[in-house]
């Protein structure tokens, strides 16, 4: 299975009227339970509006993003998945949910974190 990450921008619900996100939050939680349910979801959620904190390799803490960044998550899912389609499949689900437009990328394997989560998942 491959993970992949699943995000739409800061802002892009922004056109959806306050008395209609009560609908947005119950389509969106549905989905979740329908990932849950299928054994694909790793973890996923909003983003609070607020300024970002970059630490660079130093240690030092700035306000962020870099001034170059145009645009920043507003919310995220992880799926653990067999396909790109499958992910893409998934992505239109949550699209139609939030009411806005998803980004779909992979995530880069690693064999190590992977062994990592099977032990943590062992303790609980």
């Amino acid at each position: 299975m491959t993970r992949y990450l699943i995000s739409f921008n800061d802002g892009a619900m922004d056109h959806i009227p306050g008395e209609e996100m009560p609908d947005v939050a119950k389509a969106s939680h549905a989905v979740v339970q329908e990932a849950v349910n299928a054994s694909v979801w790793v973890f996923g959620g909003g983003l609070e509006r607020q300024q970002a904190s970059v630490v660079a390799t130093d240690g030092m803490v700035t306000d962020g993003p870099y001034p170059e960044t145009k645009e920043v998550i507003g919310g995220f899912v992880v799926v653990d998945v067999a396909s790109r389609e499958e992910a893409l499949a998934w992505a239109a689900k949550i699209a139609v949910a939030c009411r806005c437009a998803q980004e779909v990328r992979e995530l880069m394997p690693d064999a190590e974190q992977d062994e990592m989560l099977r032990q943590a998942d062992r303790r609980w």
